[in-house]
C-alpha cells in the first residue's frame, strides 16, 4: 500500500519517543512533526536524517484504513492502546 496523498495522519497522531531533527525530545501525540509539509508529506523522506522509526513505518490498511479520516481514527486508537499509564505523583 502506498501513502495516501494529503493525509499525514502518521506525522500528526502518533507519538515518537526518539529524537527527530528539530524535535530533540521526540514528537508528542497529536502534534504535527516539524517536517510535515503543507502538502502533508514528510520533508525528510528519502534523506539520511529521517529517523529509523519513520523509515520503518509502512502504510497498511490496518493503519491507514480507506480514508484520511479513518487513518486518524485508527492511529488515535493505536496510540491510546499503546500509551503507557502515567504514575500518580501523590
Amino acid at each position: 500500500m502506498d501513502c495516501r496523498g494529503g493525509c499525514g495522519a502518521c506525522c500528526i497522531v502518533i507519538s515518537i519517543s526518539s529524537p527527530i531533527p528539530g524535535m530533540p525530545g521526540g514528537k508528542p501525540a497529536g502534534v504535527p512533526c516539524v517536517h510535515l509539509t503543507t502538502e502533508y508529506k514528510c520533508g525528510l523522506f528519502g534523506k539520511p536524517e529521517r529517523p529509523a522509526v519513520c523509515r520503518n513505518l509502512q502504510p497498511s490498511e490496518d493503519m491507514c484504513g480507506s480514508s484520511n479520516e479513518e487513518a486518524f481514527e485508527l492511529l488515535e486508537a493505536l496510540e491510546k492502546a499503546t500509551k503507557l499509564p502515567t504514575l500518580d505523583p501523590r
